[in-house]
């Protein structure tokens, strides 16, 4: 199991790890601040030190053993690591902190429209969400103003861990019906925005919603009778 610095510090840019494992094109460390894709997130990129060479880590991703692979760029030899061998690690800190302001602002978004949410995307610059609206109408603009009123009321985002029992027994934070939390692998985190939202969340968060800066509802998709799709950028007007 690696440890998950990215979770305990998430603006950690670098760290030092010692490799556990090496593969043709994937190497696992005792702990990372690299995260992997999942929950509609990308993995980080970035680099990997090891003896004065860098290796160049093109994505990340969850193993089946609880372990985070960081996948080597295609092309670079893995010869040179082995078992034991102490590593920097340095992840591609402004894909990240994008990643970690569009995330906190796709579930501000969230809790202004009080529907299912079907799927969504987080990207550095545009982000989607789908929802199952029913007869519930959606303006752009309105959501826009909304929330750029939220992220200037600057509040503080809370962390905690809850039980497979306790999410069991309060479903109805449960958002996303096309991910499902993880159960039977330990607490499941929770992510919890005072006032606002309130939901478990694998992801990467900013500290404070002022971090993320003026955003804009770009546009609104019909994708089915009942499924509209919101997209989302960052809006540097």
């Amino acid at each position: 199991m690696t440890e998950r610095v990215y979770y305990t510090d998430p603006y950690a840019q670098s760290l030092n790890a010692t490799i556990q494992t090496v593969a043709p094109d994937y190497v696992v460390l005792d702990q990372t601040i690299f995260y992997p894709l999942g929950g509609g997130q990308p993995g980080d990129t970035g680099v990997i030190e090891v003896e004065g060479v860098e290796y160049a880590i093109s994505d990340t991703l969850k193993g089946d053993d609880g372990s985070i692979r960081h996948l080597l760029r295609e092309g670079t030899a893995s010869g040179n690591l082995f078992v034991g061998a102490k590593a920097r690690l340095r992840i591609d800190w402004p894909r990240r902190y994008a990643h970690m302001r569009m995330h906190t602002a796709m579930h501000l978004l969230g809790s202004l429209v009080p529907v299912p949410v079907t799927g969504g995307q987080v990207g550095a610059e545009k982000s989607r969400l789908d929802f199952d609206v029913g007869e519930l109408k959606l303006d752009k603009e309105t959501l826009t103003e909304q929330m750029n009123a939220l992220i200037r009321a600057d509040t503080g985002l809370e962390f905690s861990w809850v039980s497979d029992a306790y999410l069991d027994a309060n479903p109805e934070l449960v958002r996303t019906m096309s991910v499902e939390p993880p159960r039977g692998v330990g607490d499941i985190r929770m992510v919890r925005i005072p006032h606002v939202d309130y939901q478990p969340c694998g992801g990467t968060h900013v500290h404070r919603v002022s971090e993320i800066g003026p955003v804009r509802v770009s546009k609104i998709e019909n994708k089915g009778k009942q499924n509209r799709r919101v997209h989302l950028q960052f809006d540097s007007a």
